[in-house]
Order: C-alpha cells, then structure tokens, then sequence
C-alpha cells in the first residue's frame, strides 16, 4: 500500500468526519472505496469520449458507403 499525503478543504473534512461517525467506518477506508468509485467514473468517461469519437469516424464512412448505394440503386 502507498501513504498518501493530500490537503481536503475543511468543509469537506469536516462533513466527511459527520458521516464518519454515523456509518463507523474507517477514514482510510471511506477514502480507498471513495477514490475507487471515482476513478471507475472516470474511465467510464474516458470510454465513452472514445466510443463516440471513433462512432464519428465510422459515422462519416458510413453515410459515404450509403451514398453510393443509392447511387448504384438510382443506375438500375
């Protein structure tokens, strides 16, 4: 495991200690599962900027492919 030092404005100290001792969990616990919830948002959004960028690439061909099909269509 790593130590982390890290400076929290004091609202949020103060409210994270409230909640602290109503659901009697550890503070470094609370962090971890808090810090993980986090980083599991952000690779969610990471995922979907680069499914809709790559949605774009293939949304450009696409409609080119469906252009000379209608073209191929309008020949016969």
């Amino acid at each position: 495991m790593k130590t982390v030092s890290l400076k929290i404005a004091d609202s949020i100290f103060g409210e994270t200690e409230n909640i602290l001792s109503r659901i009697k969990i550890p503070r470094n616990r609370y962090i971890n599962d808090a810090i993980e919830y986090y980083n599991r948002v952000q690779k969610r959004q990471i995922l979907e900027k680069k499914l809709k960028s790559e949605s774009d690439l293939v949304k450009k061909d696409s409609l080119s492919v469906l252009k000379d099909f209608e073209r191929i269509e309008h020949v016969d």
